[in-house]
């Protein structure tokens, strides 16, 4: 991938050290002043990230809500089939969601760069709102039709649209407000948060499952319960974010005058664009195979109930989200690539038997620990790498340079990961898609190890 981190565009990275002084800029209008120093600038940057933080939390529980119920709401959308075919369908709108990502991802990484992260996170979780209120509402096939399953991928175009969004900015917004020396630390909480909200998800799902209602009740009407959650949480998340202070970066850049399209400015970073494809490639799809699609594997391939399997996903979520920020930690001391390198070289050398070890046994606690294995693996991936592709672009682009990119791969890889993995198994072909994880992954791999330690040579402090 070469060796300089922004091509020929610039001057050498190695001026922009991480390990400079953040800019201390608040401004109101055209005019700069200093930001708070000490405590009283702690206290705002941790305000700012929790305020962020806790938005896409929100935003990932609305998304993820549609995962963790497919198993009781694919029946209400589709025609009477085999459970393989409709957990098929329900993944292929799952899939048709990440489709509206990249637009989401320009379209947001627009507004963030040219107006503000402020408003683009606010006008996001808005858009996620409504999708959720849209599936809560919809009627069943039974009741309305084929307008049913339309009705329902419209919703989750809308979501597909809003998280697009949601992800550059948050990530470079919660990169931008974290201190310098501790930005792989504070900015893991975007992967706390995200994990957090399929784990809320999940956590609906058991008490739902286990305290309130039937399983009759959950697939007739039930179902229903999350996605009315997450339009309620949406809104009170909304207030939250319209108060919430502008990140010193974009205030910089803002300063400095440039107008020129976020769009066009990223084209000048071809190389990076090509990095942050490269490392998102594999780290993608590990994601969305260990997360999303393991509870439905659990219960279609292993044979555990669906009881079970969800304890299995839940609780191995939850010792995953944990494990972010020490990650995130240790690329502080460490450096990126150097995690990046071992969850490449684990990721490509252990997928397959993880995977295939996992299928053949029929116990939840061997199932608990392969599956905790492979995400020890995965959080090298995904504890750092908002902050290393935040790390690559400069501020009037950064916005654009970390969602985009990765929305379109993500859309491609991640979001197909559950909808490639239900064809192989219905033509009778399973163990291939352990090979494709596993390819995927080494593909990563050689990025990693080609490209440069982005916290000893950023572009964080270059605003233009």
């Amino acid at each position: 991938m070469g060796s300089q981190a922004d091509g020929s565009n610039g001057p050498p990275l190695e001026a922009h050290s991480t390990r400079q002084p953040a800019p201390d800029i608040e401004t109101a209008g055209d005019g700069v002043a200093a930001a708070p120093t000490g405590l009283a600038d702690t206290a705002r940057r941790l305000k700012a990230i929790f305020v962020g933080s806790a938005g896409n939390l929100v935003e990932w529980f609305d998304f993820y809500a549609y995962s963790a119920f497919a198993l009781y709401f694919a029946k209400s959308f589709f025609p009477d089939e085999s459970q393989t075919a409709q957990l098929l369908n329900a993944a292929a709108i799952f899939a048709v969601g990440f489709l509206m990502r990249p637009v989401g991802g320009w379209l947001f990484g627009h507004v963030a760069d040219r107006h503000g992260r402020r408003l683009a996170l606010t006008v996001s979780v808005m858009m996620m709102c409504f999708g959720s209120l849209i599936i809560a509402i919809t009627p069943t096939y039974a009741t309305i039709g084929v307008a049913a399953p339309i009705i329902l991928l419209l919703a989750r175009l809308i979501q597909g649209l809003s998280l697009g969004g949601e992800y550059g900015t948050s990530a470079t917004y919660l990169s931008e407000m974290a201190h310098p020396d501790h930005r792989g630390f504070y900015s893991s909480f975007q992967y706390v948060t995200l994990i957090g909200g399929q784990l809320l998800a999940m956590l609906v799902l058991l008490t739902l499952q286990n305290l309130v209602l039937t399983p009759e009740q959950l697939e007739a009407w039930g179902w229903r319960i999350p996605f009315a959650i997450g339009a309620l949480l949406a809104v009170v998340v909304y207030f939250m974010r319209r108060d919430m202070h502008e990140s010193d970066a974009y205030l910089a850049a803002r300063a400095a005058g440039v107008k020129e399209s976020p769009l066009r400015g990223l084209m000048q970073h071809p190389r990076e664009v090509a990095i942050v494809v490269g490392l998102t490639l594999g780290g993608t799809v590990a994601f969305y195979t260990y997360t999303t699609y393991m509870q439905k594997f659990l219960v279609n391939s292993v044979g555990l109930s669906k009881d079970t399997s969800t304890i299995i996903a839940a609780s191995t979520l939850f010792l995953y989200m944990c494990l972010q920020p020490v990650v995130g930690a240790i690329s502080d001391i460490v450096g990126r690539r150097a995690v990046l390198l071992t969850f490449g070289v684990l990721g490509t050398l252990l997928t397959v038997p993880i995977l295939t070890a996992l299928e053949n046994t029929h116990s939840a606690w061997t199932a608990f620990f392969l599956i905790m294995a492979a995400l020890v693996i995965v959080s090298g991936y995904t504890a750092i790498n908002a902050v290393v592709k935040a790390e690559l672009f400069p501020t009037r682009v950064r916005a654009m340079g970390v969602g985009l990119p990765y929305a379109i791969t993500v859309a491609l890889f991640g979001g197909t990961a559950e909808y490639v993995a239900l064809y192989l198994k219905s033509i009778g072909h399973e163990s291939a898609f352990y090979w494709y994880v596993s390819a995927c992954i080494g593909v990563s791999l050689l990025v990693y190890a080609g490209m440069r330690d982005t916290r000893r040579h950023s572009a964080m402090d270059r605003h233009i």
